[in-house]
């Protein structure tokens, strides 16, 4: 709970943020100003953390002058200390402003005489190639020290070659044939060699170059047969033709022809290597003579650690597009060849491999060939497949060892994979599985019982087949509280919670309760109730979190496990729900709101300003809004029984034209279209919540799309069954069965849509118009069967995994936030914006930024002087632009017009554009004011129209020059 809340900058203003920075800048140096050379390291040291707390151009700027002026005139160890921040800071350099000047710092170090300070000089430069790619001067330096006499120095040039080779065309061009010189001339060292080959990996910038560096290290191959010099040639080879591009498939036959021919062990691992290298990369160039070849070589090689390293290639193509080419360019029927070929013969001679890691990968291939060759015939394939999982399982259970346990996660996954594409299969999968849960390792137990519950997730059927046996086990677990008992009791009860579809009986929940009491500590019951509200079963969370409360050490924890609990009896309270019994479903509604109006309390008390809490807040409060709709929904229904519409209130609506007239009173028709708008806004509002969680998981975000889809149901239904009934279209709401249905939860919702459709159709086509009485029971019907699925609170709720925010910083910024930006009315404001993404550890699990999506509007606050007639254009600013973030920095300019004189208000939003084109509104939204005034000379022109004497020629002369 405490770990999921990552902590960011406070969101001050920039001016605030800023003097901060200056502080802290001021702070290091007086330490590098020290005459203490510990001081003075220790200063150097601490600018990378500076730079992560403040990443804006202006402090980094500032910092970086200031280290060039230590590397200017300090020793080479505090020269060393600069180059190692210059390397851990390098996505920061090009925030860089003054770059000459921080270059000419540097360079002028190059002229010494100490080698070491010229080698250091070197690599600083090497590492800033990425912001200096065409500096002459630093070409030149580069080249002249390859020739040096010094080894260090010579190192220190090889470095820096390369990473300029990798920025500059015009470089890399220029320095290849000096590269091929030395390799080439009998002069240089061997080792010095080795260390100059790699800088051809970079020669990939226009064909020409790339052809003559690959001719080179062809001829290099040839006339260096050394191990190293293979190795190191091969390999580099590798990597100029991943980069390249239009060598790969020779590329591969060359690596291809290695493994067969070349007898050294080292150059055979080289080849593997590489080729998992292109197999990753670019698995669509493969052909089916590659991976034939690929296949005898691992038939016919007596090593096993060889053997592994080809099976670990073929697995990785094997869940590619390779596979499928693999199989259809194969001549004669797949039905009858499919066994006959080398790689189902190489798998299932693997799977029974006395190595683990060698059947591994066999059954992998095995796997992945059911999976992605659905349309044939690979019955026997299937079964081997199996009985190779089934055994690797039996291996993997007994086994503790970190090795085992790897394994045992390929075996598993593959399980999964495989009863999801062939659903026939999963009946014996889930059986061997519970026959080894009694007797393996707790380290397995937990893996498998994850692999079991992802079973359960996408076969429901197979659920209620395990229950038995995990009561059993979760019985038998020992009384210890080790770390491993108290993730297999979370394991245990998330499975057993997946298989018990509907409410947990009451045996159950003793035993659970009962194991929680004897052997296991606050957070592994916390973990338990989570996953209980994860999967909707609401009694037993309820009572976890009542016996949690007292044993927390904050008031924020309190609140936060106190609101869950309230959250937890609202939604029990929904599940005595029964059809056509409508009196008592709202009082079912009404006490479950009175529990959800204590939890937002609660929740509310919870928050902190690091952790606002605030999807929390947007869904609960969404979900108290739905459940008050649909009570109001009830409400209106059950007054249209009590007061129902006259008999002729079909022809009135005839006669008059307004279909609403069969609702019968004014009161009425105007309650059920308020109701529609109702649902339909909350359906608005459950969008903009989506849009808002960048940071969500999928499940997350499907839950809350089910909440929406919810809203826009009923909204229809009331318009199709008593607004309007001939508008109404079924099209846009018809579900899409092909869709991969995910949980449970999901499943239950899809079938009450599917229904509440259905009706909702009959009824129109049965009885057209369709009478009020049928009309109201269906509706009031479809809101009970929505309440009756429990609601699953999904894991964004409780844990963030992915973090991302936006810091947004505006120049020109006043120094306070409350006062205005002075600006003549016949100028343009240039307003810079700049800004960083900040990340937590794991950037980019769900999804990643492509570009950030800027808009800048301003507001007329307070008007002063007198009214002009002015275009409507230049009244407002509406602006948008998008930006592509680089090294998580991003800038942008507008350009602003104020004609209107007075107060305008300036508001900067941002919202980020995924990879899929997917808009998030994200936020930050940044406000400054501008005060927009009247130009001295217009003002002074004015003044004196006002006083009824003409502007003198002569001041109007100087005026206009003054102007221009």
């Amino acid at each position: 709970m405490a770990s999921s809340a990552k902590s960011f900058l406070a969101d001050a203003g920039y001016g605030e943020q800023e003097l901060d920075a200056n502080s802290a800048l001021m702070e290091l140096d007086k330490g590098l100003r020290s005459g203490k050379l510990g001081e003075q390291c220790e200063a150097v040291v601490r600018f990378p953390r500076l730079f992560q707390k403040y990443p804006f151009p202006i402090l980094i700027n500032s910092a970086f002058l200031k280290l060039a002026d230590v590397f200017r005139v300090g020793n080479n160890f505090l020269r060393l200390c600069v180059l190692k921040v210059t390397q851990q800071s390098e996505k920061h350099l090009e925030k860089i402003l003054n770059v000459d000047e921080f270059v000419k710092r540097v360079f002028s170090v190059i002229h010494s005489n100490d080698p070491v300070a010229r080698a250091i000089t070197l690599r600083m430069l090497g590492s800033m190639a990425s912001i200096i790619p065409e500096r002459k001067n630093a070409h030149h330096s580069i080249r002249q020290s390859l020739d040096s006499h010094d080894n260090v120095e010579v190192e220190a040039a090889i470095f820096a070659a390369a990473n300029f080779s990798a920025q500059s065309k015009d470089f890399a061009v220029g320095i290849c044939n000096k590269i091929s010189e030395m390799i080439q001339g009998l002069a240089t060292p061997v080792d010095l060699k080795l260390k100059l080959i790699p800088i051809l990996q970079h020669m990939h910038h226009d064909a020409s170059l790339a052809s003559s560096s690959r001719q080179l290290l062809q001829q290099l191959v040839t006339s260096y047969p050394s191990t190293k010099m293979v190795i190191v040639t091969l390999h580099t080879f590798t990597l100029l033709a991943a980069s390249s591009l239009v060598d790969i498939p020779k590329q591969i036959q060359l690596l291809l022809q290695y493994l067969k021919n070349d007898p050294r062990k080292a150059v055979k691992r080289l080849a593997i290597q590489d080729l998992k290298l292109l197999a990753n990369k670019t698995p669509h160039t493969w052909s089916r003579e590659n991976i034939q070849a690929l296949c005898e070589s691992a038939l016919h090689t007596p090593y096993d650690s060889l053997k592994m390293g080809m099976l670990s290639v073929l697995s990785t193509l094997s869940g590619t597009i390779a596979i499928k080419q693999y199989f259809s360019s194969a001549p004669g029927t797949a039905a009858t060849a499919a066994r006959s070929f080398d790689l189902v013969k190489l798998a299932q001679e693997c799977c029974y491999h006395t190595n683990r890691g060698i059947a591994a990968h066999g059954v992998r291939i095995l796997t992945n060939i059911s999976a992605s060759c659905q349309e044939k015939d690979l019955l026997p394939l299937e079964q081997d497949a199996v009985f190779g999982l089934e055994a690797l399982l039996v291996l993997c259970s007994q086994d503790d060892s970190p090795g085992a346990q790897a394994t045992l996660k390929i075996t598993l996954t593959c399980m999964v994979k495989l009863v999801k594409c062939r659903p026939h299969l999963s009946q014996s999968v889930v059986e061997s599985l519970l026959t080894e849960l009694q007797s393996a390792q707790d380290n397995a137990r937990i893996l498998m019982c994850h692999c079991l519950a992802a079973i359960a997730m996408q076969l429901p059927v197979l659920a209620d087949g395990m229950l038995g046996d995990l009561m059993d086990l979760y019985k038998l677990i020992g009384q210890s509280a080790t770390d491993k008992k108290q993730e297999l009791l979370v394991s245990l009860a998330t499975v057993i919670f997946v298989s018990s579809q509907k409410a947990l009986s009451t045996e159950i929940k003793t035993v659970i309760k009962q194991q929680l009491e004897n052997a296991s500590n606050g957070w592994t019951a916390y973990r338990i109730a989570r996953q209980a509200s994860r999967m909707g079963n609401h009694d037993m969370a309820r009572e976890l979190y009542q016996s949690l409360l007292t044993q927390v050490a904050s008031e924020h924890f309190y609140f936060w496990l106190n609101s869950l609990k309230e959250f937890s009896h609202a939604e029990q309270c929904l599940t005595g729900l029964q059809e056509d019994n409508y009196s008592s479903a709202l009082s079912c509604i009404a006490e479950a709101l009175k529990s959800y109006h204590k939890g937002i309390a609660s929740l509310t008390a919870a928050s902190t300003p690091l952790n606002p809490l605030s999807f929390q807040c947007g869904f609960v409060k969404l979900r108290i809004d739905l459940l008050q709709a649909f009570s109001q929904l009830i409400c209106t229904c059950n007054s249209l029984k009590t007061s129902p519409p006259p008999a002729i209130a079909t022809t009135i609506a005839m006669t008059s034209g307004n279909d609403l007239q069969r609702c019968g009173r004014i009161s009425n028709q105007a309650r059920m279209k308020h109701s529609m708008e109702e649902f339909r806004n909350l359906a608005t509002r459950y969008g903009d919540l989506y849009q808002s969680s960048f940071d969500a998981d999928s499940a997350t975000l499907r839950n809350v799309e089910l909440q929406q889809q919810s809203c826009l149901l009923i909204s229809h239904a009331i318009e199709a069954l008593i607004l309007d009934p001939e508008s109404a279209s079924f099209q846009e709401y018809s579900s899409n069965g092909t869709a991969h249905v995910e949980s449970e939860y999901e499943r239950r919702m899809m079938s009450v849509f599917n229904h509440v459709l259905e009706e909702v159709e009959s009824l129109n086509r049965k009885y057209a118009p369709v009478s009020y009485l049928a009309s109201n029971t269906c509706l009031c019907n479809a809101v009970i069967a929505l309440l009756k699925v429990p609601l699953s609170f999904q894991r964004y709720f409780f844990q963030k995994l992915q973090s991302t925010s936006i810091k947004l910083a505006l120049s020109p910024s006043p120094r306070n936030p409350a006062e205005p930006i002075a600006v003549q009315n016949n100028q343009q404001l240039a307003l810079k914006v700049e800004g960083v993404v900040q990340h937590g550890s794991k950037p980019g699990l769900f999804r990643k930024i492509q570009s950030v999506c800027l808009n800048v509007s301003s507001v007329l606050q307070s008007k002063s002087g007198q009214d002009y007639k002015i275009p409507i254009d230049n009244m407002t600013n509406e602006m948008e632009q998008r930006v592509e973030p680089h090294n998580d920095y991003f800038s942008t300019q507008f350009l602003l017009n104020f004609v209107i004189l007075g107060t305008h208000n300036i508001t900067v939003e941002s919202s980020v554009i995924d990879s899929n084109g997917i808009v998030w509104k994200t936020g930050p939204k940044t406000t400054i004011f501008v005060k927009s005034l009247e130009d001295p000379y217009s003002q002074q022109v004015r003044l004196q129209q006002q006083q009824g004497q003409p502007p003198s020629q002569q001041q109007q002369q100087r005026t206009a020059y003054s102007r221009f």
